[in-house]
């Protein structure tokens, strides 16, 4: 089964050639690999490329660990582009995998990294270099400090709906309740009945993502690991803050030894690393600063947060919300959660704020609105905006968009989901 990630080809497509080192992120198995050495191999071969001008080196398999060594990586390919005036391609996947080595040359110098091979490579006239991360260390800061501003990062996530639904072909209604169970990692599609699935879900989260984690960060108290990945599977779309955090533990587990605040703030980095959780920050609407504490945290893929839960908590709204932001994160939005001033010294949240360029949106996410007053609740922080910047109700209980008399659209979750283009 091939889906066509149209989007994130058209971004390769679009940085070809430019001299730049095409960085692609993302949480493991979410099809990195596959854009990158099937899509758009695919494309290149269709565009004339013969095959010997593409070279794929996998840094997490054993037949290419010497690779890790950034400075066999870099002669390796220095040597193998050389070799013709042609064009050639380099991809490289999961290059956080790469090894610091002494400096051979400069005694007492910095160490070698695989940022350095890949700025040496990028100055070859005729190799256009593509690498694949997990890591989101890889993402834009990152890439314009140890690239010196030469990098084009592209975030890849796990099925949006759209490119879910197009894979299963069912009715989307019954689409939409199995994304809500089982996510979109790609893979998990292709499982033949639901015990292979959550199979699948549980052995990403054991056997990849937190056995990755524990190696890589080094990380001396793996139940503490555990439990806190467990913590905000739970909590998704709650606020919450370090210390709130910190002083659970304690509460709960204290009595083998207290948890420091800052190893906790290690370990919740390394989940936000990882990708496996993304933070979103409040934003007050009027006071136009962002609220240092509390946050919100919200899953990379519900399904394998259902997954870890062993599915005893699917609460439906709670999963909407998170595959609403997901799915903003998806369209190039950064997305921030609303604070605005209703009356003296109190305030609403409102879901989302989420920004593009110059374009804002103002969104509340419910599953369902059956009564005046739940949809009263729904429009209440909606009411107190003062700008004309687009304000939305999703729900999945709508037979049509509709606009209320305050110029709120109310659309049907379903017509978000599969339409970029919303009827503003």
């Amino acid at each position: 089964m091939i889906v066509a990630r149209d989007s994130y080809l058209k971004q390769l497509i679009d940085h070809r050639g430019d001299g730049q080192v095409k960085v692609i992120t993302g949480i493991r198995r979410c099809g990195k690999s596959f854009l990158l050495h099937t899509l758009f191999r695919e494309w290149l071969l269709g565009q004339g490329v013969p095959k010997e001008a593409i070279l794929i080196i996998e840094l997490d398999a054993i037949r290419d660990l010497r690779f890790r060594d950034p400075l066999v990586l870099a002669n390796f390919v220095r040597g193998w582009a050389s070799a013709s005036s042609e064009p050639r391609y380099l991809f490289v996947d999961e290059i956080q995998l790469s090894e610091s080595v002494p400096n051979p040359y400069i005694k007492g110098g910095e160490p070698i990294t695989f940022y350095d091979a890949l700025n040496d490579l990028r100055s070859i006239p005729n190799l256009d270099v593509y690498v694949t991360g997990s890591s989101s260390r890889l993402l834009a800061s990152e890439i314009a400090t140890n690239f010196r501003g030469r990098g084009d990062p592209i975030r890849v996530h796990p099925f949006s709906f759209r490119e879910y639904h197009a894979a299963v072909g069912s009715e989307p209604k019954d689409a939409l309740a199995r994304y809500l169970r089982f996510g979109g990692m790609p893979l998990c599609v292709t499982q033949n009945d639901d015990a292979e699935r959550l199979r699948y879900l549980r052995d990403l989260v054991e056997t990849v993502y937190l056995r990755d984690i524990l190696e890589r960060r080094e990380i001396r108290r793996p139940e503490v690991m555990a439990r806190l990945f467990d913590i905000l599977c739970s909590a998704i779309g709650s606020l919450t803050n370090l210390k709130r955090l910190t002083d659970a533990f304690n509460s709960a587990w204290g009595k083998d030894g207290k948890l420091a605040r800052n190893t906790l703030a290690t370990y919740l980095d390394a989940l936000r690393d990882a990708f496996l959780f993304t933070e979103a920050m409040r934003y007050d609407v009027r006071g136009k600063r962002y609220l240092a504490f509390p946050v919100k945290y919200y899953c990379e893929d519900v399904g394998l947060r259902n997954a870890r839960l062993g599915f005893r908590q699917t609460e439906e709204p709670h999963l909407l919300e998170n595959i609403v932001y997901n799915e903003l994160l998806i369209r190039g939005y950064s997305v921030d959660v609303g604070v605005v001033e209703a009356t003296e010294g109190k305030r609403c949240e409102i879901d989302f704020i989420a920004s593009r360029g110059t374009e804002r949106l103002y969104i509340q996410t419910a599953f369902a609105m059956p009564t005046a007053e739940k949809r009263a609740a729904e429009r209440r922080p909606l009411r107190f905006l003062d700008d004309n910047f687009p304000r939305i109700i999703l729900s999945n209980d709508l037979p049509a968009p509709e606009r209320d008399p305050d110029g709120i659209l109310h659309l049907p979750i379903l017509d978000f989901l599969l339409h970029d283009r919303l009827p503003l």
